[in-house]
């Protein structure tokens, strides 16, 4: 084994992971917020101890890649460099998705600027939305300008249709305009 070949196995376990990220946005977008959204749900509400039911998808994708690893130690190693780019995006994920932009890790750092910055601001403006529908910014390690995001939501309305919910119910008035406390 040459160091081309070598040099070629790191190549496409760059490109995949790199090709992760449109992956994990259509994954996040449509199956996530879509037929999924009752593991996704978890994520959008306050977590209760160490894990969330949103947690499963992590195990599911990398029960992909472990069987990716199974199939590429039977001889197969381009399915070995797609498994390690497929295993490094879950470990980015892990340390910027769940460390940095969540803070589930005992130790706490706030981006203060720069690439960081705007990575947590935009997934703080993907979860300004209650539900599944009207959110903004699907992926996990690149985000959009916030200024965009934030037009965006504007544009759609969500965040200040839910917000007027909220005080209809916090308000309740009946029909003669008398307020039903």
């Amino acid at each position: 084994m040459t160091l081309l070949y070598w040099l070629g196995l790191s190549a496409i376990a760059l490109a995949v992971f790199l090709v992760m990220e449109a992956v994990a946005w259509a994954a996040h977008k449509y199956i996530m917020h879509g037929w999924g959204w009752g593991w996704h749900k978890s994520h959008h509400e306050e977590r209760e101890g160490a894990f969330e039911k949103n947690d499963l998808y992590a195990v599911v994708f990398s029960g992909l890649a472990i069987a990716l690893f199974v199939v590429a130690g039977l001889g197969h190693p381009i399915v070995g460099a797609i498994a390690t780019g497929i295993t490094l995006y879950g470990a980015f994920y892990f340390i910027v998705h769940d460390g940095l932009v969540h803070q589930r890790w005992p130790f706490r750092a706030i981006p203060h600027r720069g690439y960081a910055k705007r990575l947590v601001q935009a997934h703080r403006l993907h979860h300004a939305v209650e539900g599944k529908d009207g959110c903004v910014s699907f992926g996990f390690l690149y985000a959009p300008p916030v200024d965009k995001l934030r037009s965006d939501l504007k544009r759609a309305g969500t965040v200040a249709s839910e917000q007027a919910e909220r005080r209809r119910a916090a308000n309740p008035v009946d029909r003669a305009g008398a307020t039903l406390h």
